[in-house]
């Protein structure tokens, strides 16, 4: 078990869900309901699971192996894109599902989403296979599982500034000194 496999899983339920919507008629408002609760709440625990478990460890490797630049820019950026796809789930629950406006607000959540993971997918995750060893990638895969089993029915969804996020994970790593990684320095994207 590795996972960045189960993340690539969490992926590929994402999408399916996301298609799943796109195929019911918009009148079957509590099949789209029911779809769309399922997967907002899968998203959030996704990215919670992500924000206290991959991203810290991608982090703490990053670091050992000199790569730091690198990692905490590919950090930087997943937080953010975690919080955009937060306010567009938001943005779903002020419109009546169904309607021209839900579909709309669904779809942006969508393209949110699939940025972002597309860009996990290719950077962070790449990277993460690459600086870690296999047995801390099960390590790693086996606490992702648990966290994910033990949240199933949903977390509370809560914005995260990237830049604090970046220095409080890298003052809790044991080799790092606190504010050495130089995160007010890191330029936005």
């Amino acid at each position: 078990m590795d996972i960045t496999d189960l993340i690539l899983d969490d992926h590929r339920e994402q999408r399916r869900l996301f298609a799943i919507l796109e195929q019911i008629d918009r009148a079957e408002t509590g099949v789209l309901s029911a779809i769309w609760e399922r997967l907002a709440s899968f998203l959030e625990m996704h990215a919670l699971a992500e924000e206290e478990i991959f991203y810290p460890a991608l982090l703490q490797v990053g670091i050992a192996t000199r790569r730091k630049d690198g990692v905490e820019e590919e950090t930087l950026d997943a937080i953010h894109d975690h919080n955009e796809i937060r306010d567009a789930v938001a943005e779903v629950a002020r419109h009546e599902v169904g309607t021209d406006d839900w579909f709309a607000a669904v779809a942006a959540a969508n393209l949110a989403n699939s940025d972002h993971m597309a860009e996990e997918e290719r950077e962070g995750l790449t990277d993460f296979r690459r600086l870690a060893a296999l047995s801390r990638r099960h390590q790693l895969a086996v606490t992702f599982a648990a966290f994910e089993a033990r949240n199933y029915a949903g977390v509370e969804a809560v914005d995260k500034d990237p830049e604090a996020y970046v220095r409080e994970e890298e003052r809790k790593l044991p080799t790092i000194a606190p504010g050495s990684l130089s995160v007010g320095s890191l330029k936005r994207k």
